[in-house]
């Protein structure tokens, strides 16, 4: 079996920026045929740009589709789209999420449903859809968080609405593994990415920035994406014998 990503065409959901668009980079500078990347709105169109330059310049085809990915139509058309843009997938990995910090008092049931569309059901369609479009011995990849692992107060509509993604995980492996695929989750610590800090006070940062048993060895305190991505790119090549797992890659911040 070739693990490599030489010549594999890779979709990737929340690809034009920050986590998504270092791994999107990666990819093709590792060998990957195509890489399509995903984004959800017009200001993140520059980036989506940028990413693209910045694949084609590793040598690789580059495909942008922009998408609101929270009803399985649209799902279903993003997927769609990507098989005619390059052929069907042979990698396939969503790192869409919505952070939410309230006490369950002041959770609304808007931004519980905006959560739920965002965490659970966007997951899970595109897990279905990957799998009924992936090449044999592919790769499905979702990210999670290392809240999984944590006993906290604030985050239920947060790591609440993630945890369902383990068991989508599990299923997906199941079913798919008579076809050679792979399906695995990865959770990082708080990352140093833009979604970060706004859900955050300036005293929960400098806990989050020093929770982590390696935190004075990360230029943040923080989980950075660059020590998520080759977890990743493990996950959907050499590490593939790996599946149904969720793993929480954090430095030492939660465990299970």
């Amino acid at each position: 079996m070739n693990n490599s990503l030489q010549g594999k065409v890779v979709i990737i959901a929340g690809g034009a920026k920050n986590l998504g668009g270092l791994l999107a980079r990666e990819c093709a500078r590792k060998g990957a045929k195509a890489v399509a990347i995903h984004y959800n709105s017009d200001s993140t169109k520059a980036a989506a740009d940028d990413t693209i330059a910045a694949i084609r310049a590793a040598g690789a085809e580059a495909v942008a589709f922009q998408a609101d990915l929270t009803s399985a139509a649209a799902m279903e058309q993003l997927f769609s789209d990507v098989v005619e843009a390059v052929g069907p997938p042979d990698i396939a990995i969503n790192t869409v999420g919505m952070v939410v910090k309230k006490p369950l008092s002041e959770v609304t049931e808007e931004v519980f449903d905006q959560s739920c569309a965002v965490n659970v059901k966007s997951a899970f369609f595109f897990i279905k859809e990957a799998g009924q479009h992936i090449n044999d011995n592919g790769k499905i990849c979702t990210i999670v968080t290392s809240l999984l692992g944590a006993f906290t107060p604030f985050y239920a509509a947060y790591e609440g609405l993630k945890a369902p993604v383990e068991h989508f995980t599990r299923a997906a492996a199941k079913e798919l593994g008579e076809r050679g695929i792979s399906v695995n989750a990865i959770g990082p610590g708080p990352m140093d990415t833009p979604f970060f800090y706004p859900a955050e006070g300036d005293d929960a940062v400098a806990y989050h920035r020093s929770a982590a048993a390696l935190s004075s060895f990360s230029k943040t305190g923080l989980t950075d994406i660059e020590d998520i991505v080759p977890w990743i790119l493990f996950m959907v090549s050499e590490g593939w014998w790996m599946t149904g797992q969720t793993i929480l890659v954090n430095g030492g911040y939660t465990t299970k």
